[in-house]
């Protein structure tokens, strides 16, 4: 009899033990660890600050729909500053204590490169969120990166300005990486245009007035417009003390500032202000067919809904960065590092916030110059102009 009483007992333990044996492996599966390094304080915070929430968001969201090839992602990440010696530090701590199979980062082209030596010894994929060419050309195995480079920009600023018959051009960029970068890129391919750079001026990280260098542009002669490279205050500091000089010529920024950021920093003073920037800015503009609408609009939608603020093209980039890593892993089915930069390398149409990526072993940005649309500010919203 005492047996008989046991048996109903014994048979639920055993239902239970099975249960705990189909689960037990399911929560046990080992986190995909994914590193950043973000920028999300200091001066190239409002890089950062929406990177880090967009990764946040989205890592969340992809736990909650069953993770990537069955296991979860873990982030593991770090606030360098804005400090290339920070980030140097973060990354190998990322890849020595953290173990992580894939780095995000940096947001800046300063904290990248600090990373790039760490990250090729180590043979993990790294995917920046800087702009400047410097970072995949030339290609180095490892390192991929989201955002349009800065030869790009500088392109597509300048085949704007030649359809409007000008040719000859005033410059000042910041002193910085992304600057630097980019006023030499726009001296490289500004002769392919039938445009001369009659005025090229620079400005530092912590100046507050280009005045003098505005006016030197000014009173240079054949300057038929203006192009500011650089990002942070300082393009917001130019555009003011430009409207103050009541200078009319046309008046163009890099892709560095393409965010409402801007328009608050600079005010009235931004109206008519040209510049290249990823379509996110202006999702409901877009035609219908345009295959980017949706995803523009879906990402604009999670992250302001989420975060209560305006989005920016700077969490696009980490929205894409994220994106293509799981597309990379979901296509290699393993983590293995090898694996996972040969997929990335392989990704064809992948349709993203920044743009439509078409990577190959001689392309680790993957996009084109018309990825970038053309915007103008009109009464303090962004318009698209092409």
């Amino acid at each position: 009899m005492v047996t008989k009483n046991r048996s109903p007992y014994r048979a639920v333990l055993l239902i239970l033990v099975l249960i705990c044996g189909m689960v037990a492996p399911a929560m046990a599966a080992e986190p995909i660890r994914i590193g950043a390094l973000v920028s999300a304080t200091g001066p190239a915070s409002f890089l950062g600050d929406p990177e880090l929430k967009t990764l946040e968001m989205y890592v969340e969201r992809i736990n909650a729909s069953g993770g990537v090839i069955g296991r979860p992602l873990r982030l593991f990440h770090y606030d360098d500053g804005g400090n290339a010696n920070e980030a140097r530090n973060f990354a190998n701590r990322l890849l020595r204590s953290d173990r992580v199979d894939l780095i995000i980062g940096g947001s800046t082209t300063g904290t990248t490169m600090a990373a790039v030596p760490l990250v090729e010894r180590a043979g993990r994929p790294m995917i920046s969120m800087a702009g400047a060419l410097v970072i995949t050309e030339p290609v180095r195995p490892w390192i991929f990166k989201t955002p349009q480079s800065d030869r790009m920009a500088a392109e597509r600023v300048l085949a704007d300005m030649q359809s409007r018959g000008i040719t000859g051009i005033g410059l000042i960029s910041g002193t910085d990486g992304f600057g630097r970068s980019g006023r030499e890129q726009t001296l490289a391919v500004a002769a392919d245009f039938g445009i001369q750079v009659l005025a090229d001026q620079t400005y530092g990280p912590q100046d507050t007035d280009m005045t003098a260098q505005l006016t030197r542009i000014r009173n240079t002669p054949g300057v038929q417009a203006v192009f500011n490279f650089g990002f942070g205050q300082g393009p917001a500091i130019v555009t003011r003390n430009y409207a103050h000089l009541g200078i009319e010529l046309p008046f163009y920024q890099s892709h560095g500032v393409a965010s409402d950021r801007f328009l608050d920093l600079a005010g009235s003073a931004a109206e008519g202000v040209r510049l290249p920037a990823s379509a996110l800015l202006v999702p409901d503009a877009l035609p219908d067919d345009d295959p980017q609408k949706q995803v523009v609009q879906d990402y604009k939608a999670a992250y302001e809904a989420r975060w209560n603020l305006s989005v920016s093209t700077f969490g696009g980039y980490a929205y894409d960065a994220l994106m293509l890593a799981v597309a990379a892993i979901e296509a290699a089915g393993t983590t293995e590092p090898e694996a996972v930069r040969s997929a990335l390398e392989q990704i064809q149409g992948h349709v993203g916030v920044t743009g439509i990526f078409n990577m190959s072993p001689d392309d680790h940005n993957g996009l084109a110059p018309e990825s970038f649309r053309l915007l103008e500010v009109r009464d303090g919203q962004w318009v698209l102009v092409d």
